[in-house]
Protein backbone atom coordinates (compact mmCIF):
# COMPACT_ATOMS: atom_id res chain seq x y z
CA UNK A 1 0.00 0.00 0.00
CA UNK A 2 1.30 3.16 -1.22
CA UNK A 3 1.11 5.93 1.57
CA UNK A 4 0.32 9.33 0.32
CA UNK A 5 2.40 12.79 0.59
CA UNK A 6 0.50 15.09 2.61
CA UNK A 7 1.52 18.40 2.59
CA UNK A 8 2.19 20.25 6.44
CA UNK A 9 -0.27 22.02 8.12
CA UNK A 10 -0.66 25.61 7.27
CA UNK A 11 0.63 26.63 11.27
CA UNK A 12 4.01 24.48 10.25
CA UNK A 13 4.79 26.30 7.26
CA UNK A 14 7.39 29.47 7.23
CA UNK A 15 5.69 32.54 5.22
CA UNK A 16 8.24 34.32 3.22
CA UNK A 17 8.46 37.29 1.77
CA UNK A 18 7.34 37.69 -2.12
CA UNK A 19 10.03 36.55 -4.62
CA UNK A 20 11.83 39.93 -6.41
CA UNK A 21 11.89 39.88 -10.24
CA UNK A 22 15.87 39.47 -11.10
CA UNK A 23 17.90 42.59 -11.29
CA UNK A 24 19.23 43.29 -14.59
CA UNK A 25 22.65 43.38 -13.30
CA UNK A 26 25.06 41.25 -15.17
CA UNK A 27 28.03 42.87 -12.57
CA UNK A 28 26.61 40.90 -9.69
CA UNK A 29 27.43 37.45 -11.60
CA UNK A 30 30.81 38.62 -13.13
CA UNK A 31 32.14 40.11 -9.73
CA UNK A 32 30.37 38.96 -6.60
CA UNK A 33 28.94 35.15 -7.91
CA UNK A 34 31.87 34.00 -10.30
CA UNK A 35 34.37 34.51 -7.75
CA UNK A 36 31.80 32.58 -5.02
CA UNK A 37 32.51 35.86 -2.33
CA UNK A 38 29.57 34.39 -0.74
CA UNK A 39 31.03 30.74 0.08
CA UNK A 40 34.29 32.44 0.02
CA UNK A 41 33.35 34.91 3.20
CA UNK A 42 31.42 32.01 4.95
CA UNK A 43 34.29 30.06 4.92
CA UNK A 44 36.28 33.07 6.13
CA UNK A 45 33.82 33.33 9.20
CA UNK A 46 33.61 29.42 10.27
CA UNK A 47 29.92 28.87 8.61
CA UNK A 48 28.30 29.27 11.75
CA UNK A 49 24.51 29.73 11.83
CA UNK A 50 25.12 32.93 13.14
CA UNK A 51 26.59 34.73 10.36
CA UNK A 52 25.06 35.25 7.19
CA UNK A 53 26.30 36.44 3.92
CA UNK A 54 24.00 36.47 0.85
CA UNK A 55 22.98 38.58 -1.95
CA UNK A 56 19.93 39.94 -3.32
CA UNK A 57 18.21 39.90 0.20
CA UNK A 58 15.88 42.61 0.94
CA UNK A 59 15.90 44.41 4.42
CA UNK A 60 12.76 46.01 5.83
CA UNK A 61 12.16 47.12 9.59
CA UNK A 62 9.24 44.26 9.62
CA UNK A 63 8.38 41.37 7.50
CA UNK A 64 4.48 42.99 6.34
CA UNK A 65 6.89 46.54 4.78
CA UNK A 66 5.83 45.52 1.16
CA UNK A 67 7.25 49.42 0.45
CA UNK A 68 11.01 51.57 0.75
CA UNK A 69 13.29 47.79 0.65
CA UNK A 70 16.84 47.80 -0.23
CA UNK A 71 18.16 44.97 -2.22
CA UNK A 72 21.65 45.38 -1.40
CA UNK A 73 24.23 43.20 -3.97
CA UNK A 74 26.23 42.01 -0.86
CA UNK A 75 24.88 41.60 3.32
CA UNK A 76 26.73 40.54 5.68
CA UNK A 77 25.16 40.16 9.08
CA UNK A 78 26.55 38.80 12.46
CA UNK A 79 25.00 37.40 15.59
CA UNK A 80 21.66 36.50 13.69
CA UNK A 81 19.51 33.59 12.97
CA UNK A 82 20.95 32.61 9.61
CA UNK A 83 18.43 29.84 8.73
CA UNK A 84 15.48 32.15 9.86
CA UNK A 85 16.43 34.59 7.51
CA UNK A 86 16.98 32.59 4.46
CA UNK A 87 13.72 30.99 5.09
CA UNK A 88 11.84 34.16 5.62
CA UNK A 89 13.29 35.23 2.23
CA UNK A 90 14.19 38.53 3.97
CA UNK A 91 16.38 40.87 6.25
CA UNK A 92 13.56 42.10 8.96
CA UNK A 93 15.29 44.41 11.48
CA UNK A 94 12.28 43.71 13.89
CA UNK A 95 13.16 39.60 13.97
CA UNK A 96 16.46 39.54 13.90
CA UNK A 97 16.76 42.26 16.23
CA UNK A 98 19.45 44.33 14.40
CA UNK A 99 20.02 45.58 11.00
CA UNK A 100 22.69 44.06 8.85
CA UNK A 101 26.47 45.21 9.79
CA UNK A 102 27.60 45.33 6.45
CA UNK A 103 26.13 46.33 3.00
CA UNK A 104 27.91 46.45 -0.66
CA UNK A 105 26.49 47.33 -3.79
CA UNK A 106 28.88 46.79 -7.37
CA UNK A 107 27.92 49.35 -9.99
CA UNK A 108 26.23 48.91 -13.13
CA UNK A 109 24.73 51.46 -15.83
CA UNK A 110 21.44 51.02 -14.48
CA UNK A 111 21.57 50.62 -11.22
CA UNK A 112 24.45 53.17 -10.14
CA UNK A 113 23.12 56.46 -9.80
CA UNK A 114 20.51 54.91 -7.16
CA UNK A 115 23.29 53.34 -5.29
CA UNK A 116 25.38 56.74 -4.32
CA UNK A 117 22.94 58.98 -4.67
CA UNK A 118 19.85 57.47 -2.90
CA UNK A 119 20.96 54.26 -1.17
CA UNK A 120 23.13 55.98 1.27
CA UNK A 121 20.04 57.62 2.90
CA UNK A 122 18.46 54.18 3.17
CA UNK A 123 21.07 52.63 4.26
CA UNK A 124 21.66 55.42 7.06
CA UNK A 125 17.94 55.05 8.13
CA UNK A 126 18.07 51.45 8.31
CA UNK A 127 21.13 51.49 10.88
CA UNK A 128 23.62 49.73 8.83
CA UNK A 129 27.12 50.85 10.43
CA UNK A 130 29.03 50.29 6.62
CA UNK A 131 27.57 51.04 3.24
CA UNK A 132 30.38 50.11 0.48
CA UNK A 133 30.57 50.72 -3.47
CA UNK A 134 32.21 48.74 -5.74
CA UNK A 135 32.59 50.08 -9.59
CA UNK A 136 35.13 47.64 -11.78
CA UNK A 137 35.09 50.18 -14.14
CA UNK A 138 35.85 53.42 -12.47
CA UNK A 139 33.13 54.67 -14.47
CA UNK A 140 29.96 54.17 -12.96
CA UNK A 141 30.70 55.78 -9.78
CA UNK A 142 32.64 58.70 -8.73
CA UNK A 143 35.26 56.62 -7.53
CA UNK A 144 35.88 53.00 -8.14
CA UNK A 145 35.85 52.07 -4.23
CA UNK A 146 33.84 54.01 -1.65
CA UNK A 147 32.98 53.12 1.65
CA UNK A 148 30.86 55.03 4.21
CA UNK A 149 30.86 54.41 8.59
CA UNK A 150 27.61 55.44 10.32
CA UNK A 151 28.19 57.99 12.67
CA UNK A 152 25.51 59.84 14.69
CA UNK A 153 22.98 58.26 12.35
CA UNK A 154 24.90 59.91 9.32
CA UNK A 155 27.38 58.54 6.83
CA UNK A 156 31.07 59.88 7.01
CA UNK A 157 33.28 58.77 4.24
CA UNK A 158 36.01 55.98 4.84
CA UNK A 159 39.65 56.63 4.43
CA UNK A 160 40.65 54.88 0.91
CA UNK A 161 44.43 54.58 0.08
CA UNK A 162 45.70 54.63 -3.47
CA UNK A 163 48.10 52.40 -3.65
CA UNK A 164 48.71 53.34 -7.30
CA UNK A 165 46.31 53.86 -10.30
CA UNK A 166 45.31 50.03 -10.23
CA UNK A 167 44.92 49.71 -7.04
CA UNK A 168 42.40 51.08 -4.20
CA UNK A 169 42.49 50.00 -0.88
CA UNK A 170 39.84 50.80 2.60
CA UNK A 171 39.53 49.21 5.98
CA UNK A 172 35.92 47.55 6.82
CA UNK A 173 36.21 48.04 10.77
CA UNK A 174 32.86 46.06 10.96
CA UNK A 175 34.71 43.14 8.97
CA UNK A 176 37.95 43.62 10.38
CA UNK A 177 39.25 43.29 6.44
CA UNK A 178 40.30 45.23 3.85
CA UNK A 179 38.89 45.70 0.90
CA UNK A 180 40.46 46.44 -2.75
CA UNK A 181 39.77 47.36 -5.82
CA UNK A 182 42.69 45.92 -7.89
CA UNK A 183 43.09 45.74 -11.60
CA UNK A 184 39.22 46.19 -11.77
CA UNK A 185 38.89 42.93 -9.62
CA UNK A 186 37.18 42.78 -6.06
CA UNK A 187 39.50 41.54 -3.70
CA UNK A 188 39.24 41.01 0.53
CA UNK A 189 42.63 40.78 2.63
CA UNK A 190 42.96 39.99 5.98
CA UNK A 191 45.59 42.25 7.60
CA UNK A 192 46.11 40.01 10.41
CA UNK A 193 47.17 37.18 8.03
CA UNK A 194 48.37 39.04 5.68
CA UNK A 195 47.11 36.88 3.26
CA UNK A 196 43.94 37.63 0.82
CA UNK A 197 40.61 35.69 0.95
CA UNK A 198 40.56 33.19 -1.69
CA UNK A 199 38.15 33.46 -5.02
CA UNK A 200 36.70 30.05 -6.25
CA UNK A 201 39.58 29.86 -8.76
CA UNK A 202 42.49 30.49 -6.11
CA UNK A 203 40.87 27.72 -4.40
CA UNK A 204 41.03 25.22 -7.46
CA UNK A 205 44.14 26.45 -8.81
CA UNK A 206 45.83 26.02 -5.47
CA UNK A 207 44.32 22.09 -5.33
CA UNK A 208 45.11 21.67 -8.72
CA UNK A 209 48.78 22.75 -7.68
CA UNK A 210 49.09 20.40 -4.64
CA UNK A 211 47.44 17.56 -6.51
CA UNK A 212 50.09 17.87 -9.54
CA UNK A 213 52.52 18.25 -6.87
CA UNK A 214 51.76 14.67 -5.42
CA UNK A 215 51.43 13.21 -8.59
CA UNK A 216 55.18 14.48 -9.12
CA UNK A 217 56.32 13.36 -5.53
CA UNK A 218 54.71 9.95 -5.49
CA UNK A 219 56.60 9.99 -9.36
CA UNK A 220 59.68 10.65 -7.88
CA UNK A 221 59.42 8.24 -5.20
CA UNK A 222 58.69 5.52 -7.91
CA UNK A 223 62.04 6.56 -9.82
CA UNK A 224 63.93 6.31 -6.54
CA UNK A 225 62.28 3.17 -5.48
CA UNK A 226 63.12 1.54 -9.05
CA UNK A 227 66.74 2.84 -8.85
CA UNK A 228 67.18 1.67 -5.31
CA UNK A 229 65.83 -1.89 -6.35
CA UNK A 230 68.15 -1.63 -9.48
CA UNK A 231 70.93 -0.18 -7.41
CA UNK A 232 70.44 -3.81 -4.49
CA UNK A 233 69.96 -5.69 -7.58
CA UNK A 234 73.16 -4.55 -9.05
CA UNK A 235 75.31 -5.15 -5.75
CA UNK A 236 73.69 -8.65 -5.05
CA UNK A 237 75.58 -9.31 -8.59
CA UNK A 238 78.61 -8.27 -7.30
CA UNK A 239 78.47 -9.72 -4.52
CA UNK A 240 77.50 -12.82 -6.07
CA UNK A 241 80.62 -13.00 -8.59
CA UNK A 242 83.13 -11.95 -5.58
CA UNK A 243 81.83 -15.30 -3.56
CA UNK A 244 81.39 -17.46 -6.60
CA UNK A 245 85.06 -19.62 -7.04
CA UNK A 246 86.26 -18.53 -10.40
CA UNK A 247 86.88 -20.77 -13.51
CA UNK A 248 90.96 -21.15 -13.00
CA UNK A 249 90.60 -22.89 -9.82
Amino acid sequence: MTTRQTAPPPSARVEQYPVRPPRNNVQNSRYLHEPAWQSALRWYYGVTGATLVISEMPIVWTFSQRTGQLYPDLLIAFDVDRDAAVARRCFAIDERGKPPDFVLEVASESTAPNDYLNKPQGYAAFGVPEYWRFDPTGNYYPAPLAGDRLVDGEYRPITIVLVDEDRYWGHSDVLNLDLCWEYGELRWYDPISRRYIATYDDQANARAAAEAQLSATAAELANERQARLAAEARIRELEQELTSPSEDQ
